[in-house]
C-alpha cells in the first residue's frame, strides 16, 4: 500500500514538473511563418495607383445599356487584388485611389490632388480635352498615365505624349475590326448612318477610313439630326418605327447599315425598323469592342466568374481596360523589382514587356504611339460573333497592327 502511494506521488510530482517547464520549452521553438508571408521588420514597397474619372449619370436609349455606377473602377479593383496576390511574395502592396469629376470639369486640380498623395501611376477615364490638360503636367512630374476611356485617334497621333499609355482601343481599331469581318463575309456594300454630335462624326470618319482601307463601298450616307425629341412616351414605339422606316426609305441597294451613334440618339432603334431588311453594325447590332460580357475563350470564363464574384455583375469593356492597365503596372513593377516610373515606362515600351488579358495572345504596346495592341471582339447583345484581326489579314510585324493606325501612317512624335 505504501509502495503504491509512493508511486502515485512520484507520478504526480513528475507531471507538475513537466507542466511548469512547458512554457520555457515552447518559448525555445522558432516561430513558423506562413509560406510567402512578409515578416514584420521587412520593408514593404507601397505602389499607389490613382483613378481619375469623368462621371455623370447618362441616359441611354435602352435601360439595359445604362452603364454600371462602378464601370471601370470595378475592373481596376479586381486587378489590385491580383497584383497584391503576387506582391505579398516580393514585398509590394498596391492600392487604388479613385477621384471623380464632372464630364466637362477642369481635370487639373483633381489630378494635382491625386499626385500630391503619392500616386505616380494614374488611370484616366476622361475626355480627350481633359486628358490633354493633364498630360504635360504629368510628364513634368514623372507620372505615367494609362488611358482607359478615350478612343480618340488624335491622342495617339498628333497629340501623343511619351508618358501616356493607351489601353482603350481607338475608333480606327474598332472600325477596322468591323470592316475586316464584313469583307470576310463578302458584305462589301454599306450605307453609313451617323449622328450629329462630334463623337458620332469621328466614328463615321473611322468607318470611312476602314472602307477605303479594306475595300468596302459606302454607297450612301445620311445624318440623323438630334432634335431632342422625347421618345419614352406611350406612343414612342410606334413613332420610332415609323421614323426609322422613313429615314431609311430612299437608300440604294446595300448589304449592311453602318451606324455611328456614340451619343445614343437613334442607333439602338435601327435594327428591325429599317425600310429594307438589312444587317446593322457599328454602334448598334454587331458592335466592335475590347471586351464582351459573354467572352469565355482563352480562359475568359475564369476571369468572368472571378469578376462576377467580386463586383456582382458582368465585366464590361471599360472594366477590362482598367484591369489591364493595373495589371500592366503590376507586371512592370514585378519585373523591374521596384517603383521607379522611369524604369516602369522603359520596361513597358521594351520588347520584354507583355500582359495577358484573356484574348488568346499576349498584348504589347506599339512603340510609335504607345497604343496597346489587342484583338477586338465583335458581338451582339448575347454573344461574341467573331474576333478580329480576321484570318488572312497579314502584317510583317504583328497581325494586330492591321487594326488602327500602322507605323508608316503615324503622325505621332512622342515628346
Amino acid at each position: 500500500m505504501t509502495s503504491a502511494v509512493s508511486g502515485t506521488l512520484a507520478t504526480l510530482l513528475c507531471f507538475l514538473a513537466l507542466t511548469a517547464a512547458a512554457p520555457r520549452a515552447f518559448a525555445q521553438q522558432p516561430t513558423v511563418q506562413p509560406a510567402g508571408a512578409i515578416k514584420p521588420d521587412e520593408k514593404i514597397t507601397e505602389i499607389k495607383i490613382g483613378y481619375l474619372r469623368a462621371y455623370a449619370p447618362r441616359l441611354t436609349l435602352s435601360l439595359l445599356d445604362a452603364p454600371p455606377r462602378d464601370e471601370g473602377v470595378a475592373g481596376a479593383n479586381v486587378a489590385i487584388g491580383d497584383n497584391n496576390t503576387t506582391g505579398k511574395f516580393i514585398k509590394q502592396k498596391f492600392s487604388l485611389d479613385v477621384t471623380e469629376i464632372k464630364p466637362e470639369a477642369d481635370a487639373v486640380q483633381a489630378f494635382n490632388a491625386l499626385i500630391a498623395k503619392g500616386e505616380r501611376y494614374v488611370l484616366a477615364d476622361l475626355s480627350a480635352k481633359q486628358l490633354l490638360s493633364i498630360a504635360d503636367i504629368a510628364r513634368d512630374k514623372g507620372v505615367l498615365i494609362f488611358n482607359v476611356g478615350a478612343t480618340d485617334d488624335r491622342l495617339r497621333e498628333e497629340d501623343c505624349r511619351i508618358n501616356v499609355f493607351h489601353i482603350a482601343p481607338t475608333r480606327s481599331m474598332l472600325a477596322d475590326a468591323l470592316a475586316q469581318y464584313l469583307m470576310v463575309k463578302k458584305w462589301p456594300n454599306w450605307v453609313l448612318l451617323y449622328g450629329s454630335h462630334d463623337e458620332d462624326r469621328l466614328y463615321a470618319d473611322a468607318l470611312r477610313r476602314a472602307a477605303a482601307r479594306f475595300g468596302g463601298q459606302i454607297v450612301a450616307e445620311k445624318e440623323f439630326k438630334d432634335t431632342g425629341t422625347a421618345r419614352r412616351t406611350d406612343t414612342g414605339a410606334t413613332q420610332i418605327q415609323q421614323q426609322i422606316s422613313v429615314f431609311t426609305q430612299d437608300l440604294p441597294e446595300h448589304d449592311v447599315l453602318l451606324v455611328a451613334d456614340e451619343s445614343e440618339v437613334f442607333g439602338t432603334y435601327v435594327p428591325y425598323r429599317s425600310w429594307m431588311p438589312r444587317l446593322v453594325a457599328g454602334t448598334a447590332g454587331l458592335v466592335a469592342s475590347s471586351w464582351h460580357p459573354a467572352s469565355e475563350q482563352w480562359g475568359g470564363i475564369q476571369m468572368q466568374n472571378r469578376f462576377l464574384k467580386t463586383a456582382g455583375r458582368r465585366m464590361m469593356s471599360k472594366d477590362m481596360s482598367a484591369w489591364t492597365a493595373v495589371r500592366a503596372v503590376g507586371e512592370a513593377t514585378t519585373r523591374t523589382n521596384g517603383d521607379d516610373p522611369k524604369k516602369i515606362s522603359d520596361y513597358v515600351r521594351s520588347d520584354d514587356f507583355s500582359v495577358a488579358a484573356f484574348k488568346g495572345q499576349k498584348l504589347t504596346f506599339r512603340k510609335w504611339n504607345l497604343q496597346l495592341r489587342q484583338p477586338i471582339l465583335l458581338g451582339d447583345a448575347k454573344s461574341v460573333v467573331s474576333t478580329s484581326p480576321q484570318e488572312g489579314y497579314l502584317h510583317q510585324v504583328s497581325e494586330l497592327d492591321t487594326l488602327g493606325i500602322d507605323q508608316p501612317e503615324t503622325k505621332c512624335v512622342l515628346r
